[in-house]
């Protein structure tokens, strides 16, 4: 039996959090396995998970100092230490390393599920990024990178070395039912989704909708929640678009929202491999998308199904 622990900020119901809550689902039915999940936030993983059957811990980093956070994981992990840890973005790598010290059996993964952006970093961001990936290159056995061009950049520019790096595409279920999407209202229907940040360029979207309105019958809708809203939603009302291009908030029925569109549409800037384009692609739903990053490199690895099986 091999006890594994991910650790996992569970802040957000994003890429990351979608990927390694199908990841776990099917791991969790490996019999050699013994999963434990640390969270640091209560919310919609942590419940999934449990739903799931998965043993999960939450210890909320609102409530403590950074420092107390480090002492009461390391304090849980000492109790019965796992043979491998397995995290998933940067506070959950150190504490994965402070928890693992001096426990020698103990290995660690980290997971890369994209790629931070260089641009507006702070001095502090920069900071806090390359020591991140300078600890993982460094102390970590394992990093599983989710497209080829994650892997090259950290192999050839980060100097990780090239045995330590593997390569695993994100997955996704295929629905039970692969009905052909159809419109349900007149006019053709272009969506996305995601978080309204800026490496996902959503006034792009909204520049596109304005060329594509004035020239035929179309409607446009967003789903997502994040700090862009505001500027997305006043290159709405500058171009004209209101009523034609609807921002829909968080949406819990996203299959209902897939189903309901005609093309899918992602402007991001650079993306691993995204969650929300292999959704579209397994229920049917043509993919309209920028040559970056994963969506450039790996689109033959895109077969639908379940992820890859990582530990």
């Amino acid at each position: 039996m091999i006890k594994v622990c991910h650790i996992i900020s569970g802040d957000l119901w994003a890429g990351a959090e979608v990927m390694a809550c199908h990841l776990l689902r099917e791991l969790v039915l490996t019999e050699e396995l013994r999963l434990y999940v640390l969270l640091l936030n209560d919310g919609r993983l942590a419940a999934e998970l449990r739903e799931a059957g998965l043993s999960v811990t939450v210890f909320d980093e609102s409530r403590c100092s950074f420092t107390k956070l480090a002492g009461e994981v390391r304090n849980f992990l000492k109790k019965d230490p796992p043979d491998l840890i397995h995290s998933h973005r940067y506070k959950e790598n150190l504490l994965a390393l402070m928890g693992s010290a001096g426990s020698p059996r103990t290995r660690l993964i980290a997971t890369q599920h994209g790629l931070p952006e260089e641009n507006g970093l702070s001095l502090l961001q920069g900071a806090k990024v390359r020591a991140n990936f300078f600890l993982m290159s460094r102390f970590f056995d394992r990093t599983v990178a989710v497209s080829r061009d994650i892997r090259d950049h950290l192999v050839q520019s980060l100097g990780f070395r090239d045995d330590r790096v593997a390569v695993i595409h994100n997955g996704v279920p295929i629905p039970s039912e692969n009905v052909s999407p159809a419109s349900c209202v007149a006019g053709f229907r272009i969506g996305s989704s995601g978080r309204l940040c800026q490496v996902k360029d959503y006034p792009l979207m909204v520049a596109v909708a304005s060329i594509v309105c004035a020239k035929r019958q179309a409607r446009f809708l967003l789903a997502g929640e994040g700090s862009c809203r505001g500027e997305i939603a006043a290159s709405i009302t500058a171009r004209g678009l209101d009523g034609r291009f609807v921002l829909a908030g968080h949406l819990d029925d996203m299959d209902s929202f897939y189903r309901g569109l005609d093309l899918y549409l992602n402007t991001s800037r650079h993306e691993g491999i995204p969650m929300t384009i292999l959704e579209a692609m397994a229920r049917g739903v043509p993919v309209v998308a920028p040559a970056v990053g994963g969506d450039r490199r790996d689109r033959r690895a895109r077969r639908g199904g379940v992820p890859g099986r990582r530990a």
